[in-house]
């Protein structure tokens, strides 16, 4: 049986990215890993533990020490994150996690013990790894590249309408804050910076819908994916 290909796929907060990933991963039999979701992780842990986040030894001390896997679903084919035994789902997307996750992220030692983790997720083929620097750091051979982006207004909005979901509270001012710092410190912090891949597609879904983006992706892979379903 043929190697599956592996999918990267980039972008900003919002843009799109890992609802796309997530549906054309279940609609193809193919694992989602969610990147981010692991420097979330680490952040929520160094948070519950008080560990100073401008201590970047202690912050790659305690990256090295989690253990992560992904536990998938047979109902429904989602895939959660544990770390140390633990689902930490439910606390990844809290206020003071969104906060300082740019801070932890931007720590060479964290990168390299999650970078490692992530290539080794993805060393058997059929994973979809969306995050900032899958195309160019964490899987810069994958099949297929794509940096999904959209205008920050429309960003905005689908954070905030996520967030409404989950019974989470934000005024849209605020939001548009945090994004765009956000979006300013992964730009330019010095290892694993969000850029376009230099192969990469550049989809901008500002007018697409999810299922259209999915179609998208699917038509540019073509027979590629076809070929292993």
């Amino acid at each position: 049986m043929p190697r599956k290909p592996n999918i990267a796929i980039d972008g900003p907060a919002g843009s799109g990215k890992s609802s796309a990933a997530r549906m054309l991963a279940q609609r193809i039999g193919y694992l989602y890993i969610d990147t981010g979701a692991m420097y979330r992780a680490v952040t929520f842990f160094a948070l519950r533990k008080g560990i100073n986040l401008n201590d970047d030894q202690e912050l790659a001390s305690l990256a090295k020490k989690m253990k992560f896997s992904l536990v998938r679903n047979f109902h429904d084919g989602t895939v959660t994150l544990w770390c140390d035994g633990e689902d930490v789902s439910p606390y990844l997307r809290e206020r003071e996690v969104s906060e300082n996750v740019s801070r932890v992220a931007e720590v060479a030692g964290v990168r390299e013990h999650l970078v490692e983790h992530q290539r080794n997720f993805a060393r058997i083929g059929g994973v979809i790894m969306e995050g900032r620097d899958i195309g160019t750091v964490v899987l810069p051979d994958a099949e297929y590249k794509f940096f999904l982006t959209a205008s920050i207004d429309v960003r905005v909005e689908r954070r905030r309408k996520e967030l409404e979901a989950a019974n989470k509270s934000i005024t849209r001012e605020e939001l548009y804050r945090e994004m765009t710092y956000r979006d300013e410190m992964d730009s330019k912090r010095e290892i694993g910076p969000l850029v376009i891949p230099s192969d990469a597609v550049v989809i901008d879904s500002t007018n697409m819908t999810l299922e259209q983006v999915i179609e998208k992706i699917i038509e540019i892979c073509g027979g590629g994916l076809r070929s292993v379903l």
